[in-house]
């Protein structure tokens, strides 16, 4: 089984101020399970209830919505400004070694 929805490229996001490159197509915490392979043993449902993927995130210079990354569909030039504990702790590797984000 492939984890990843069809894609035939890769979109930039942003995350916590860190730049990756990721399937588009995908929800958000695939996504990030794409940069962060960590994601997969995280304590994640998969199906919005436990709340593990919480995030804050805007586009542009709109203003801050409030998501869960299981549910949200990632999108080229989206920010991820706020994450729950959960998908920092799984990204820390990832997000030390990607570049910064130039604002």
């Amino acid at each position: 089984m492939d984890l990843y929805e069809p894609y035939e490229k890769l979109v930039r996001i942003v995350v916590l101020g860190r730049v990756f490159e990721v399937p588009e197509n995908n929800l958000l915490l695939r996504q990030l399970q794409y940069v962060a392979p960590d994601i997969g043993s995280g304590r994640y449902c998969w199906n919005g209830e436990c709340r593990y993927c919480e995030i804050g995130w805007r586009k542009g210079e709109g203003a801050e919505q409030p998501a869960l990354a299981c549910r949200l569909p990632g999108q080229e030039g989206m920010r991820v400004t706020r994450a729950a504990a959960e998908i920092r702790y799984n990204m820390s590797d990832a997000l030390a070694a990607a570049p910064r984000a130039e604002d």
